[in-house]
């Protein structure tokens, strides 16, 4: 796992005051959206700018990575070896990997910390397969860590070309709407490669349902209902998140994606911050509760069996002969019998001895 500081940390930012609390980025898209050549524009636009990032890769099936990750998942953890080791396909090898890392997650935190007051911004990638982070258990261990350490917020990469298919384009705002519930965290939805086709229309759909409503018309399809009804549900979506465009080819929109960025890490400490403190609390209450209840019941359970129980040195045990195997009852009766003669024979010895000692003639 390497570690290192992206961007120029030995210069001051120009126009990117540094913060004590920088915002964190979870980059999540479809594949072919563009999420790792827009990782690649952030970096080269922060250097630029002199403003120095935090970087971290976690796709491990990735070839090449074009920026400087100061953490990288491929560094500690080898792709092919765990296809290899596990026998797993291409989506179970990421997986697993994905779950291995989120075991060591904390050492980077750890990491991050030291250096927190020496970048502005910290930028995740994730693996293209959308799934495998976003409905994983180690991509919600590794999105909850981090959004208990930084202000964290999770940008949406979608390709602005293929939304312009009002189905796609449907499509992309349910996933969108599934990963806010999921994360509970500010979404920004990035409409990539404006450079090929501009955000304008996906920005008016957004806004006025009538427009979208118009052109399903021109569509004129049998997924027109359901993709109506979807839009109409989504209306409340649209006022919860965020929209920008950007050109992770040409750097068109950074500005702008840097400005929402800011704004989602002030509704971060707002909005999302409580509520995560609240749930946080909960679940704790709740792992206390259950701890009590089951020391409760470990109680009950021991005493009810030390109630059912006899103590051992009440307990009666057959006397055991020199074999160490228990005696008869016909053994016990003569040793009885025997006792009893030899304590007679001793008594009449007694009184015999007595008689002579006072002179009376034994009988």
């Amino acid at each position: 796992m390497s570690e290192s500081v992206g961007g120029r940390s030995g210069d001051e930012g120009s126009g990117h005051g540094r913060s004590p609390d920088p915002p964190a980025c979870i980059i999540i898209g479809m594949a072919g959206s563009g999420k790792t050549t827009l990782m690649q524009q952030i970096a080269a636009s922060l250097s630029s700018s002199r403003t120095p990032a935090y970087l971290l890769n976690l796709d491990p099936a990735v070839l090449n990575v074009p920026y400087r990750a100061n953490i990288d998942i491929r560094d500690s953890i080898k792709y092919k070896n765990v296809m290899e080791q596990y026998r797993l396909g291409p989506n179970g090898g990421i997986l697993t990997c994905l779950n291995l890392f989120a075991a060591q997650f904390q050492t980077v935190l750890e990491l991050a910390e030291k250096r927190r007051n020496q970048f502005k911004y910290m930028f995740v990638d994730t693996p293209g397969q959308i799934e495998v982070f976003t409905w994983s258990a180690s991509g919600s261990i590794i999105t909850e860590s981090l959004a208990t350490t930084f202000p964290t917020c999770v940008l949406f990469v979608v390709d602005t070309v293929r939304c312009k298919s009002p189905m796609t384009f449907v499509s992309n705002m349910m996933y969108a709407c599934s990963i806010l519930y999921k994360t509970r965290l500010p979404l920004v939805v990035v409409f990539n490669k404006i450079d090929a086709e501009k955000h304008d229309f996906a920005v008016s759909w957004m806004e006025d349902y009538a427009v979208f409503d118009e052109v399903l018309r021109e569509e004129s399809t049998f997924a027109d209902s359901l993709a109506r009804s979807m839009a109409i549900t989504l209306e409340e979506l649209y006022k919860n998140i965020h929209s920008v465009g950007v050109s992770a080819i040409t750097g068109e929109g950074m500005d702008d994606l840097f400005a929402v960025i800011r704004t989602a890490a002030k509704e971060y400490h707002e909005s999302y911050r409580p509520d995560l403190e609240a749930r946080t609390r909960k679940r704790a209450e709740e792992e206390q509760t259950s701890a009590e209840e089951a020391y409760k019941a470990f109680q009950q359970d021991r005493d009810k069996n030390e109630s059912r129980s006899t103590p051992v040195d009440t307990m009666w045990a057959p006397e055991e002969d020199d074999e160490g195997e228990p005696e008869d009852e016909e053994d016990i009766d003569e040793e009885e019998h025997a006792r009893e003669e030899a304590e007679k024979e001793e008594l009449l010895a007694y009184v015999a001895k007595l008689n002579l000692e006072h002179g009376a003639p034994p009988k």
